[in-house]
């Protein structure tokens, strides 16, 4: 087997106001924040779906369903740091996460070191090892009209020694 695998994850998540905006694990000060079963965290579903993925453990979906009263309202660490177990329990550890943004308002390089550290406190890797970084996609699509939020991550892992 080849000691090195990559995965890709996205997700995206509605936008409304009067809500909560978690991502990368961090809150997010804005009028509007993201819809969903759990926290709605788009970047640590990403990164979930990009580990999982590496690893060939299928998706977030498949582990954490949304029809689960279990995950109704989860902080998406939790669904982190449980993914990372899986992928530790199979003799993988994570080399790095590269991650991207897509959003319209709010602005957010203030929050990208937290998320940044947030991240590699719950994935155990080292300093510099998470990268996070923001868009917008010029006031087009879903993303442009400010209705949602987008997100995507790869991720790099290997076998341990």
């Amino acid at each position: 087997m080849f000691p090195f695998r990559i995965g890709m994850g996205y997700d995206v998540h509605k936008l409304e106001q009067g809500l909560p905006f978690m991502l990368g694990g961090i809150r997010v000060e804005h009028h509007s924040g993201a819809v969903g079963h759990s926290d709605a965290d788009v970047l640590l579903h990403a990164i979930c779906d990009a580990l999982l993925g590496a690893a060939g453990l299928r998706d977030i979906g498949f582990h954490f369903p949304d029809n689960n009263v279990a995950y109704k309202g989860i902080d998406s660490r939790k669904l982190l740091a449980e993914t990372c177990r899986k992928i530790w329990e199979q003799g993988w550890t994570i080399g790095n996460v590269d991650c991207t943004i897509a959003l319209q308002s709010p602005k957010i390089s203030g929050y990208i070191n937290d998320m940044q550290s947030e991240i590699e406190r719950i994935t155990q890797t080292a300093s510099g090892s998470v990268s996070v970084k923001a868009t917008t996609t010029e006031k087009l699509g879903f993303t442009g009209r400010e209705e949602g939020v987008a997100a995507w991550a790869v991720a790099l892992i290997h076998k341990q020694d």
